[in-house]
């Protein structure tokens, strides 16, 4: 190992607060089974996991130093990097460390023939996920690239298949975690309602592709059962989940407790099944965010395990 290993950066003592989101989501949940994982097996380094009100509340618990180590997603670290509000005047540069998992954002329609989200007339009525999430923000925009108006109503994630069988929402948000698993509320519109997933028109996702703060995927439909409509191949906005550290904290501690995790890292499915993405070498840099920097010592840890790409930017220590 190199780097800094100072008695007086954050995290020097070993110990690392780790924040995500509210108690009751499956990020907080994983975040507990990484803690555990790292904390049984080394004395170098303590995680205590902690909840939080999610990403952009993340950069300002490591701003004010109550987290060590938060997730953001792709959306936040673009803001973050422009400086764009609320992030004006934060006096640290996020580094990255590790990918969680991704989170593929569609939207959803009961209405009959709807296929494509160039449906969207002024008068729609549309929940592109509730007012004040990172997430309305990114769908908001991406929509800006395929329709002029909508109703913008904000319907809760659980509330959106009454929503939709009484007739006040034309078009809601649903969402697959790394691709694959459907959250019980999307479940639960489909048992409600005929349901509809609309695709990007083909101008669209071309703009979104070159859109840096926009991350694209494609979702394989047939692996998905239930839907009244679905396109064979979906291409849509995905938000991408990465922990992050203040460029500043210890290369030591972090060192440790990427070598602990990794060494851990086929066991952590056995506690969470969302964690069994990170048993794979290659998903621990997948997603990685054009706009920051990786950690000194998370490049040095993924330049010896085989997963680092010169595409991506060492920071400053």
């Amino acid at each position: 190992m190199g780097g800094s290993g100072s008695g007086d950066a954050p995290g020097a003592d070993g110990e690392m607060i780790m924040t995500t989101s509210t108690e009751t989501t499956s990020a907080y949940a994983m975040s507990q089974a990484i803690a555990n994982r790292v904390n049984q097996n080394t004395d170098a380094v303590t995680v205590d996991a902690r909840p939080s009100e999610g990403t952009n509340a993340n950069i300002g618990r490591l701003s004010r130093d109550e987290s060590d180590i938060s997730y953001i997603q792709n959306w936040t670290a673009s803001k973050v990097a422009n400086n764009e509000a609320p992030f004006e005047d934060i006096d640290f540069t996020p580094n990255q460390v590790f990918h969680l998992y991704d989170l593929a954002w569609l939207l959803a329609s009961p209405n009959d023939g709807w296929t494509s989200v160039s449906d969207i007339q002024s008068d729609s009525r549309v929940s592109p996920t509730p007012r004040g999430s990172g997430t309305a923000e990114m769908l908001q925009h991406s929509l800006d690239y395929v329709v002029d108006d909508y109703e913008r109503v904000s319907i809760s994630y659980g509330n959106q298949a009454s929503a939709m069988s009484e007739g006040r929402l034309d078009v809601g948000a649903a969402t697959f975690i790394n691709k694959s698993v459907e959250p019980g509320w999307v479940q639960q519109m489909k048992s409600t309602v005929g349901l509809r997933v609309l695709q990007w028109p083909d101008e669209a996702v071309s703009q979104l592709e070159d859109d840096p703060a926009i991350i694209m995927s494609d979702i394989d439909m047939s692996t998905f059962e239930g839907y009244e409509y679905a396109p064979d191949t979906l291409h849509t906005p995905t938000l991408a989940y990465n922990f992050v550290v203040r460029n500043d904290f210890s290369y030591d501690t972090l060192y440790s407790f990427l070598e602990t995790l990794w060494a851990q890292r086929e066991a952590l499915q056995e506690d969470n099944a969302l964690l069994g993405g990170l048993a794979d070498g290659e998903f621990w840099t997948e997603n990685a965010y054009d706009t920051l920097p990786f950690h000194p010592a998370a490049a040095d840890f993924y330049q010896e395990k085989g997963v680092w790409s010169d595409e991506f930017e060492v920071g400053e220590e």
